[in-house]
């Protein structure tokens, strides 16, 4: 008895995994931020700009 290959119930099965993969891969890649502090990010940006003017100007 010769073995039949059904190809595009393969081809659509692979195609599932490789998305549910790429999809697991995508989720570990965003990082997770916690307990950040806003204000504190704030006072960086606004101190920055004068001092690289401060640097600049030496």
């Amino acid at each position: 008895m010769a073995v039949t290959r059904l190809k595009r119930k393969d081809r659509k099965n692979k195609a599932r995994q490789n998305n549910k993969q790429r999809i697991i891969k995508q989720l570990l890649m965003v990082p997770v931020i916690k307990n950040v502090d806003i204000e504190e990010l704030k006072s960086r940006f606004t101190n920055a700009p004068a001092a690289t003017t401060a640097v600049a100007a030496e």
